[in-house]
């Protein structure tokens, strides 16, 4: 495709004055401290192609934004900046993309998109497009809706985490074993209790939420979506707990303690680490004066022998998921240990197992 001079990079926006579509997919954070997004780059980017922008073009934002982003920002920083009209002259167009790390090709393809249109005119002219490549439903809509979909599917997924976190730490205060919970309880109809663990992490959940509410103003209180998120923050601090936890059983003090950590990415099978929830655990093990090493088969600067970071360590929390934690030989890391110490974030290693191998033991959910 490069060779045959089909795709070019550059940061020379002058190429859109030649462009008949132009897709803008740029980073749209939050403010840790505010929850208020944080538009640098959108607004660089719209700015800066607003300059060279023709009449008849095609613009469609792929980043996700708050409600109302294209009205109060996009429309307005590209008729500025353009002195094109945003309804009249140009084709203005927020399509969210819907993409997962490992299945960018196939997501493209083959999972539905909402088509929101600054006009309707926007709107189809986006669907002649988007026709060429997704084989999935093109669900055309206006801009508002398009925003409101994006943020609130990926907060709803936030939401159900939470619940599923909540009922952990619940089960670990009465005595009980979370996933015999979910399994019983998904048997219900209409009930799909999704899986608790160490963490939310990624590019999406933890900022989409806020996104989503970010811009409602003063006559909207959110309050369901703000605590699943300080529930789902909270559960790295959690293993932090867990660890101290199981190390005092074995008698062991958090301080000086050797901690192998299983995973730094924030999805299984995955390098992507942005907004890695064992980046939050590993922090504050160190400032309890842990020495902690991290393994992680999919992330360069972790990639190591499993054995040379087992070797000698006090204790092991797995906080992801990889296909190399799963097939554990429990005995192996039983003989390389010190103190045999496991804290499983992710439900990779049965309770049983772990315990009948000699191990003390703790787990998300399980009391």
């Amino acid at each position: 495709v490069i060779g045959q001079g089909r795709l070019a990079a550059t940061t020379d926006y002058a190429i859109c004055r030649e462009a008949d579509v132009i897709l803008i997919a740029v980073d749209t954070p939050v403010d840790p401290a505010t929850h208020r997004p944080q538009y640098t780059a959108l607004r660089g980017a719209v700015s800066a192609l607003g300059q060279y922008l023709q009449p008849g073009t095609l613009v469609i934002v792929e980043s996700t934004v708050a409600p109302r982003t294209m009205l109060d920002v996009v429309a307005p920083l590209l008729e500025s900046t353009s002195g094109l009209s945003a309804t009249q002259e140009v084709y203005l167009v927020h399509c969210p993309e819907r993409v997962m790390p490992g299945r960018l090709l196939a997501n493209l393809k083959n999972v539905s998109r909402v088509v929101g249109g600054m006009t309707p005119a926007a709107a189809e002219m986006a669907v002649i497009l988007y026709r060429h490549v997704v084989q999935a439903e093109l669900d055309v809509t206006d801009c508002l809706t398009a925003e409101i979909v994006k943020t609130a599917e990926n907060a709803y997924r936030d939401v159900q985490i939470a619940f599923a976190n909540e009922v952990a730490l619940l089960c670990e205060t009465v005595g009980a074993d979370v996933y015999s919970v979910r399994t019983l309880l998904n048997k219900s109809p209409g009930r799909h209790m999704l899986m608790p663990g160490a963490g939310v992490g990624g590019h999406c959940l933890p900022k989409d939420s806020w996104l989503l509410v970010s811009t409602a103003g003063d006559g909207f209180q959110p309050r369901l979506i703000p605590t699943a998120r300080n529930i789902n923050d909270s559960m790295p601090l959690h293993m932090v707990d867990l660890v101290v936890e199981g190390l005092h059983e074995a008698g062991c003090q958090i301080a000086g303690a050797k901690v192998a950590v299983f995973g730094y990415a924030y999805l299984e099978n995955s390098d992507d680490t942005r907004n890695s929830p064992s980046e939050v655990l590993i922090k504050r093990l160190q400032e309890l004066g842990a020495d902690v090493r991290v393994h992680d088969p999919f992330v360069r600067e972790h990639d190591r022998r499993l054995d040379e970071v087992v070797q000698g360590a006090d204790c092991v929390v797995i906080m992801v998921a990889h296909d190399a934690y799963q097939q554990a030989d429990l005995s192996e890391w039983y003989s390389l240990l010190k103190t045999p110490v496991l804290i499983d974030g992710r439900h990779v290693i049965a309770p049983t197992s772990a315990r009948a191998s000699g191990f003390v033991y703790r787990g998300i959910g399980q009391g």
